[in-house]
């Protein structure tokens, strides 16, 4: 059985699409929707239960052997509160892991290139203590990512009961089912938003002297190839680690919008102030060293970003999201 908490969410919900498709193993969708429109994503799939994270450890304790894809976070770089990142990236992380090693599991989860702060450090997924404590994330969701790899780093050697163990350092992710998270939808999105409404692509202006408008730089990578390296992982019990999950390669915002304003027809680009919020906590640059994945064996293609934006705006133009 698979656990995929998070399984609403953005990857979640790409992922739970294609675990269907392959019909191996009955999935569990742990998450919590209430009144959340994200169940639109799942309707027209076959789900083996849906729980709430609360009832997670009574769900695995039924069975022998569980594998959980540990998505479920706070994903807003944009979040304030602290203590609340904490409880749902940091300490339930660790409740997740602990349920996983009690019962023979396996674990993948979802960590994130905010982990690796202003890039000063390198972009490496280094596994090892001594290179994790150099890093320095510039936001506190960056930083809640990172005490959970710390702490797995850490504990390595006392997770015996896990049979499998990999994060994945996910970059700047885009594809369809994102609209739910808001302001924090992918540039990818929201660029293709604004062309939808008629209005100019917005793009930050840069505070840099030597970054110019829109030259910020991020390593773009589809949501679909993220579902793809997971089933790898899935299908590859031996694999252990840390891993990036990127293209290895950097697009900036401008070069961005200008794909989608060409794969859109029209379009132009604005420049404004970054709101304050963001002084000392933004990245003029991500770009995933993609090395460690390679060598692990997986030698899945990696969608080009001109081509990925091409992808999503036939996708929206028959009617999906």
């Amino acid at each position: 059985m698979i656990v995929v908490t998070g399984g609403a969410g953005f990857i979640g919900s790409n992922l739970l699409r294609a675990l269907a498709a392959r019909g191996d193993e009955p999935v569990v969708l742990c998450d919590r929707l209430d009144t959340d429109a994200r169940w639109k994503y799942l309707s027209d799939l076959d789900i083996e239960a849906y729980i709430e994270p609360e009832d997670l450890e009574r769900e695995i304790a039924r069975h022998n052997s569980v594998n959980i894809v540990h998505l479920g976070a706070i994903s807003s770089t944009a979040e304030q509160n602290a203590g609340r990142l904490l409880r749902e990236n940091f300490e339930f992380s660790k409740h997740v892991t602990r349920l996983a090693n009690s019962c023979g599991g396996r674990l993948i989860y979802a960590s994130s290139a905010a982990t690796y702060g202003d890039g000063s450090q390198g972009f490496d997924d280094r596994d090892d203590i001594e290179y994790l404590n150099c890093l320095a994330p510039l936001n506190a969701y960056g930083w809640s990512k990172h005490l959970f790899d710390c702490w797995v780093a850490r504990n390595a050697m006392s997770l015996v009961g896990l049979e499998q163990r990999v994060g994945l350092k996910f970059f700047n992710v885009y594809g369809p089912n994102e609209h739910h998270k808001g302001s924090m939808r992918s540039m990818v999105t929201q660029s293709l938003d604004f062309l939808d409404q008629g209005s100019p692509i917005r793009l930050f202006k840069s505070d840099q002297p030597n970054v110019a408008d829109g030259e910020q730089a991020r390593d773009f990578v589809s949501v679909r190839d993220c579902v793809s390296v997971i089933c790898w992982f899935l299908d590859h019990p031996s694999q252990i680690g840390l891993f990036n999950v990127g293209t290895g390669e950097a697009c900036t915002f401008k070069q961005l919008a200008e794909m989608a304003i060409q794969a859109v027809g029209c379009g132009e680009i604005e420049y404004f102030q970054r709101p304050e919020q963001f002084d000392g906590k933004y990245q003029d640059i991500t770009r995933a060293s993609i090395d460690r994945l390679r060598r692990s064996g997986y030698a899945g293609a990696f969608t080009n970003i001109k081509d990925g934006v091409e992808d999503l705006v036939q996708y929206r133009r028959n009617g999906r999201l």
